[in-house]
């Protein structure tokens, strides 16, 4: 192995980089971690200090106000089941409207990629949706947050760009062996994919976690509610609003800034612990699937 040199010039330059990614990275992080310390802190410490890198008086009286009753833990549950099945099922219904899309023997194909991409320009609004979830017996069910949802538009043409840039010589030696088109799909091309199904698992991961309007419409029952409508509730009684009454607590006097804060970390830090592992494939993923035609 040949070892190359470096001159002053190439160090000086890195240097350069790393110091400014450096504050660029500190310039990103300290928000968040201004929120997690505002979380911490004394409604008098919240007053007087509007931005504090760490409370002079820890405590943790927001968290223990969340997390008092079992409202709080039970709406994490929906949440992060919703997330989990209507993610399982965006994929599963993307991947297999894609890989058919992709192959350009297929017949109506192009009417077919019309009528998608039409979707993306025109939609029926939230009146027409609305109606629809009611006619089909949806409201008030978790189905009436997945099933309409069930494929991104954007997505799915990534997924067939992505798919189209797989070697057709892949399947027809797999067909030739006798595998079919499922075969084919779940023992070559998935394995294949894998950097493009993990950046749209976190693409529509993130969408159904932070999931709001559809809860407002479709959902009335308090019990089923998302994370993100319950902090908002939870917000609106620390200020004194009429919200859910399994919240209100006599024996305890709430900042509503910590609590404000305290709602923002419980709502971003699961997003923020998943990113990191799918993180490496977001350019590998979406930049493929953008470049093939």
């Amino acid at each position: 192995m040949i070892k190359v040199k470096r001159g002053l010039p190439s160090i000086i330059a890195d240097i350069i980089i790393y110091t400014i990614l450096t504050l660029f990275a500190v310039v990103t992080f300290f928000p968040f971690f201004s929120i997690f310390a505002g979380s911490l802190a004394t409604a008098r410490e919240n007053a007087l200090r509007p931005f504090m890198v760490w409370p002079r008086e820890p405590t943790l009286e927001t968290y223990v106000y969340l997390l008092s009753t079992a409202t709080m833990p039970r709406a994490m549950m929906v949440s992060i089941y919703v997330t989990a099945i209507g993610t399982t099922v965006n994929i599963a219904m993307t991947t297999l409207m894609a890989w058919p899309l992709a192959h350009k023997r297929i017949r109506g194909r192009s009417i077919m990629m019309f009528l998608i991409t039409f979707t993306m320009i025109f939609s029926g609004g939230m009146i027409p949706s609305y109606f629809i979830v009611r006619a089909t017996g949806l409201l008030n069910s978790y189905a009436a947050l997945i099933i309409p949802s069930a494929i991104g538009t954007f997505n799915l043409i990534l997924m067939k760009n992505f798919f189209q840039g797989i070697p057709e010589s892949l399947e027809e030696s797999a067909k030739i062996d006798g595998c079919n088109d499922l075969v084919v799909l779940i023992r070559i091309v998935l394995p294949l994919s894998l950097a493009a199904i993990a950046t749209f698992t976190l693409f529509y991961a993130v969408g159904h976690w932070n999931t709001f309007m559809g809860y407002l419409l479709y959902i009335s029952d308090s019990r089923k509610w998302n994370l993100q409508i319950l902090l908002r509730q939870i917000v609106i009684l620390s200020q004194g609003g009429v919200g859910d009454s399994d919240f209100v607590r006599e024996d305890y006097v709430i900042p509503p800034q910590g609590v404000k804060m305290a709602a923002i970390m419980f709502s971003t830090f699961p997003i923020l612990c998943l990113y990191p592992f799918l993180q490496k494939h977001f350019t590998k993923g979406v930049m493929v699937g953008s470049i093939k035609g």
